[in-house]
């Protein structure tokens, strides 16, 4: 039974507001400072409050720590990280988490990730926000998060750097690909440390999915807002169809038309798609102005890749614009299975249909190797793979 995790962000998100509402959901505190305390700042540690935001309930966490003047590195952290007591697996999600801000830094100030120098976020309140939320969504066991697309506010924020206007740079990059919701409202909604979160944690952006929710907390943020409640609300639940075969999850769809790109050109970009991480590419023939004949190319992946997706295609064709569109894609679930056949092992995956048969279909490169190494035909092969399946 698959458990999610829903963020409404309609006020935004930023690590303090997160923080609000994982333990508002039922995240122990203590267990979070003890995991803050083990980073070795001296005197960190998270203070929860009730509060009211426009007569509603919620709950802000604050940090507390000595005054520094530290400055870090990623390496810093990632070391400050790798000592502490967290979990494996806690570790990991952090560092992915401080990692992808050190990605978007080092776009915007165009130097090398490991010369990225931390400001607001190397400071101890950031860190504390960002490792406590990696620690609580692990604790959580959660599934798969979905949220809901992401206002950043309008205006000017002050930082290291000076003025800047909003969304900050390193926030506007990290949001890349990620769907923004209009807001009016004249301050900072989102800030970088919580769109590293969203960007590194989010699968999917959209409406709530269908789920039975079990627990939903509200985490406050610092300011208070005349128009709005300035509240994170996290929805946590089981899938409605938790003993269905087949899960529904959005995808993202990029298409462009192609008359003047020749077919190596093509296929080299299609290679280059599934690298940078597409579900799948595929070209269809097409008819373009003055009848000149052309070629769609298709490319279906999940919003986290969307920006390198879309990259790819301005940089290896000559397009000039690139259409996109959120789908709903159904799939039936499935796991990797091995038959044994008077050939040898081969290798495919098992896909389970509405109604609870099983379908196996056999994985072309192991069948392919098998057929050259032997000398027969690949069609005997994978009727092999078939007929061994259906006999046991």
């Amino acid at each position: 039974m698959a458990k999610l995790a829903y963020l409404d962000c309609a006020s935004g998100i930023s690590g303090d507001m997160t923080l609000g509402a994982l333990v508002d959901a039922g995240v122990d505190l203590p267990t979070l400072n003890e995991a803050v305390g083990s980073l070795g700042l001296p005197g960190c540690r998270l203070i929860a409050e009730p509060v009211k935001k426009c007569g509603f309930r919620a709950t802000q966490v604050t940090v507390e720590y000595e005054p520094e003047h530290a400055h870090r590195h990623l390496s810093h952290i990632v070391a400050m990280i790798e000592g502490s007591r967290l979990s494996q697996s806690q570790k990991t999600l952090a560092i992915q988490i401080f990692t992808r801000l050190a990605q978007a830094e080092a776009t915007v100030h165009g130097v090398g990730i490991e010369k990225v120098h931390f400001h607001e976020v190397g400071a101890a309140d950031s860190i504390a926000d960002i490792v406590a939320s990696a620690v609580g969504f692990d604790l959580l066991g959660i599934d798969r998060i979905v949220a809901s697309p992401i206002p950043t506010g309008t205006g000017k924020v002050q930082i290291a750097h000076g003025e800047c206007s909003i969304p900050a740079p390193a926030t506007a990059e990290l949001l890349r690909g990620i769907p923004l919701a209009p807001s009016s409202i004249p301050f900072e909604l989102t800030t970088p440390t919580g769109a590293a979160i969203l960007a590194t944690l989010v699968e999917s952006f959209g409406p709530m999915p269908a789920m039975t929710v079990r627990q939903i907390g509200c985490g406050a943020g610092q300011r208070d807002l005349d128009e709005q409640p300035n509240v994170l609300r996290l929805l946590i639940g089981e899938t409605a169809n938790a003993d269905s075969p087949a899960e529904q999850r959005p995808v993202w769809v990029l298409e462009t038309n192609l008359d003047d790109v020749s077919g190596e050109m093509i296929g080299y970009c299609t290679d280059r798609l599934w690298d940078a991480g597409a579900l799948d590419v595929y070209t269809t023939a097409i008819q373009m102005k003055k009848n000149r004949p052309g070629v769609k190319l298709s490319v279906l992946c999940h919003a986290a890749e969307l920006a390198a997706i879309e990259a790819v295609l301005f940089a290896e064709t000559t397009t000039l614009g690139v259409r996109r569109w959120q789908v709903d894609r159904h799939t039936l679930s499935r796991h990797p299975h091995t038959v044994q056949t008077a050939y040898g092992p081969i290798e495919g995956k098992v896909a389970t249909l509405e109604d609870g048969a099983a379908r196996f279909s056999p994985e072309f490169e192991s069948c392919r190797q098998i057929a050259a190494k032997q000398g027969i035909p690949l069609n005997d092969v994978y009727e092999a793979a078939r007929k061994a399946f259906d006999a046991k």
